[in-house]
């Protein structure tokens, strides 16, 4: 009883840090005159996706006496929040856009942007499947892999701030949706207020996160799943999904760009810079958990680039991303 009640606390304390954070993301990114896809994808996807990267880093460097544990867990870390991202996460922003625009309902973030975010991430997680082949005899060839997947990112980081200034001119300019939280207190509308706020909220996504870790951890102890799964599905859904609920926030507001740049910048980031590390870290090798992840991940990314690519993307898209979800977890729990 005490674990859930934790759990919702934990989960009351993410939705409130989830709008400091976003409603100062969102001045932020008017303060800087920047588009509103570099502020969803640079800016809040780096931001709240920077306390689920330490998950991995932790197992792998300062984990348990074990090291096979410590390994499962950070390559189950490693994958799994682009899987949840890919899937659930757009699950959830489909639900939260459904009673508005109904399941036919068009979705409009900004194509090029949400194009290039999504050709990036399947190019690095594509490198990172091949890398899962590649033995470890041959550590100079993974080596190569790894420092790549670190180059795709940083050109991924040029791209997105080269095309900012048209995006800006084109009308995709950043623009609060509200009066900064700390303002209505009675604080000025200073860039030190504002760094508090964005400083602060992201502070309550972390903690709210790890509360949240703690208690699903606890709970998911009782159904004996194993390390590598535990880190798969619980882990990223535990530190990471919580925080997308500015995603959620942002598409319910009709700030589409912002919402998919939340989700696929993280995924951008968290496909490449961490594979890298699992490349470089851990023995990444294919098996059946691990290999369907990435598979299912990758098919759930190209879908929705296709599909937005043709301008079409409207909510029931997003629930077969859902779908994709649920077959995966059909398969690794053999229901």
């Amino acid at each position: 009883m005490i674990i859930w009640l934790n759990l919702a606390a934990m989960l009351l304390l993410i939705l409130v840090a989830a709008e400091v954070f976003t409603n100062a993301i969102e001045h932020l990114g008017e303060r800087l005159g920047i588009s509103e896809g570099m502020t969803g994808s640079i800016f809040a996807a780096v931001g709240t996706a920077m306390p689920e990267s330490i998950v991995p880093l932790v197992a792998i460097f300062a984990g348990t006496q074990d090291a096979h544990v410590n390994e499962e867990i950070g390559v189950g870390a490693i994958l799994g929040a682009p899987l949840m991202l890919s899937t659930l996460a757009m699950c959830l922003m489909a639900l939260a856009a459904l009673r508005k625009r109904g399941l036919h309902g068009l979705l409009r973030p900004e194509r090029k942007g949400l194009g290039r975010d999504l050709r990036f991430f399947l190019l690095a997680f594509g490198i990172s499947l091949a890398a899962l082949f590649i033995p470890h005899d041959v550590p100079v060839v993974r080596a190569l892999l790894a420092i790549t997947l670190v180059f795709v990112y940083f050109i991924y980081v040029l791209l997105t701030f080269r095309d900012s200034a048209k995006l800006v001119a084109d009308g995709h300019r950043t623009e609060a949706h509200a009066e900064m939280l700390l303002c209505r207190l009675g604080l000025p509308d200073s860039s030190l207020v504002l760094a508090v706020q964005l400083v602060g909220g992201l502070a309550l996504l972390v903690a709210g996160a790890k509360g949240f870790v703690h208690s699903v951890s606890g709970a998911s102890a009782l159904y004996g799943l194993s390390p590598l799964l535990l880190a798969l599905l619980i882990v990223p859904v535990a530190t990471e999904l919580p925080e997308k609920v500015n995603s959620i926030i942002w598409i319910r507001r009709g700030k589409d760009t912002l919402a998919f740049g939340n989700i696929t910048g993280a995924m951008v980031f968290q496909g490449s810079l961490l594979p890298a590390i699992g490349i470089s870290l851990t023995p990444w090798q294919p098996g059946l958990t691990v290999l369907s992840g990435v598979i299912v991940t990758c098919v759930a990314a190209l879908w929705i680039w296709v599909v937005a690519m043709r301008g079409e993307l409207r909510v029931w898209h997003l629930f077969v991303n859902g779908g994709f979800y649920l077959a995966y977890l059909a398969l690794v729990l053999g229901v």
